[in-house]
């Protein structure tokens, strides 16, 4: 009765992981290059109690073992990168990439990696993001441009009324061999570990690069219908779980009352 106590105890802390996880991913159903994240579960340790094979009287084998399993664990929560939905703008400075990449930016100093590409003009021209974090390589655009073209392969250009280009820069994309190995910090940003691998650059529509699509903006790759699915079940289970304890607690208490 012990064991199945400490069981449905792990069962409910991986099935609340397992909800906290789902929520976010839910609460960020509108976020620009959102990417959604799963649990992923392993089982505990077992208890043998039998081992299969094991000879018995008259020679036989037992065709099974008899083991007693110890619960359930978070063993990982994996980031999906797949495509989000393409949203149309019309904004020149809103950029999405159709496929495999992201942009650098430069987050206090360091390397920041991301996929919403919802860029604005600060006070001295720069191209950055909502929060103030310059687009690398840094593009400025002059104040007597009225106009900014971004081709698929990323060549960003500052026009005039004229159409005459003031200034121009060539905006790469970065890959990584193991996306879900990023580091999520927040603000839509990522930043490399040592299980992402370093950052590979290449030119979009390049081999394994994607393209960039001016004037959208790429949404999160959450489902909706998926997610409340999954919450669903992940309440069930942990209801079912607190029933087990539940029920547990019941019979330890009977065999205590048995003992008195």
């Amino acid at each position: 009765m012990m064991r199945s106590l400490w069981t449905a105890a792990t069962g409910m802390v991986a099935q609340q992981t397992h909800i906290d996880v789902l929520s976010n991913n839910l609460a960020n159903v509108n976020t620009q290059g959102f990417k959604k994240s799963r649990v992923e579960f392993e089982d505990l340790m077992y208890q043998t109690m039998q081992i299969a094979g094991t000879q018995v009287q008259g020679g036989n084998r037992l065709p099974t073992g008899m083991q007693i399993g110890m619960g359930v664990k978070e063993v990982s929560i994996h980031k999906f990168f797949s495509q989000g939905s393409f949203e149309n703008t019309g904004n020149p400075l809103d950029l999405a990439i159709e496929g495999r990449g992201f942009f650098r930016i430069d987050h206090n100093g360091e390397d920041g990696y991301t996929r919403a590409g919802a860029f604005k003009l600060d006070n001295e021209g720069r191209v950055v993001t909502s929060n103030g974090y310059a687009l690398q390589p840094e593009f400025v655009v002059p104040p007597e441009a009225v106009n900014v073209v971004v081709s698929e392969k990323g060549h960003m250009a500052a026009l005039d009324k004229n159409g005459i280009e003031l200034a121009s820069s060539d905006i790469p994309v970065y890959d990584f061999i193991n996306e879900a190995g990023l580091n999520a910090i927040g603000k839509n940003l990522y930043v490399t570990t040592e299980a992402s691998g370093a950052p590979v650059e290449g030119v979009p529509g390049d081999d394994r690069f994607g393209t960039i699509s001016q004037g959208y903006l790429e949404g999160s790759n959450v489902e909706l219908v998926d997610e409340m699915v999954g919450l669903i079940v992940g309440q069930r289970a942990y209801e079912t779980n607190s029933k087990v304890l539940t029920t547990s607690d019941s019979m330890l208490q009977t065999a205590i009352n048995v003992k008195r």
